[in-house]
């Protein structure tokens, strides 16, 4: 199909403003206007995240919502893959504890004992890109690092504070426009650059 007859509008799978607001700004030169789930009328529309990897929840709720609202439609799945303990939290990264302090102290104390060079982890964000005609395009970012052995930092939010970077900072500690350059999200929106320019231009 050709690009030029495709819709140059592009729903976010979010109710985030935040989240909306990142991704104008990463592709704010391709002449597309974003929506959001609220603009669409979709902002009540749940899709449970059932599936066993980042990449099956990031296609189900890109699939749900573009078959909901007829728009080519963007969605991401993201969490804490932690190597000493079979890759918990993962996919329940944000169901682990019912706080994002609660779940750092579950995490140190499932680490307990477990030496630095064991504690390796990384934050995984897979977005995937569904058109209603059928091409589907998906794209992966990680940030590596290693499990701290205690909170450090104010900036950021979720398991931030306790992830260590190769620096010796946490992520938490970082600037936020620092952090939104190397971040998982970050990347994995770098990497879907081209495949939308592709499609859109």
């Amino acid at each position: 199909m050709s690009p030029t007859v495709l819709p140059k509008t592009l729903l976010v799978a979010t109710t985030n403003p935040g989240k909306l607001k990142e991704y104008q700004e990463m592709f704010a030169d391709l002449g597309v206007t974003w929506k959001s789930l609220a603009d669409v009328g979709l902002d009540g529309h749940e899709v449970a995240e059932t599936g066993e990897t980042f990449r099956d929840n990031a296609l189900l709720k890109a699939v749900a919502c573009a078959h909901q609202s007829g728009l080519p439609t963007l969605a991401d799945d993201s969490g804490l893959v932690v190597d000493a303990i079979h890759g918990a939290p993962g996919v329940y990264s944000a169901r682990y504890a019912p706080t994002a302090p609660e779940r750092n102290t579950k995490l140190l104390l499932a680490l307990e004992g477990v030496p630095p060079e064991q504690r390796s982890a990384r934050f995984v964000c897979v977005i995937a890109c569904v058109f209603p005609h059928g091409v589907t395009i998906l794209s992966e970012g990680n940030l590596e690092g290693q499990i701290g052995f205690a909170p450090r930092g104010s900036n950021g939010f979720g398991y931030d504070p306790v992830v260590v970077l190769a620096d010796g900072r946490t992520v938490a500690e970082l600037p936020p426009a620092e952090k939104n350059q190397i971040s998982h999200r970050g990347q994995a929106l770098i990497k879907l650059r081209p495949l939308l320019e592709c499609l859109f231009r």
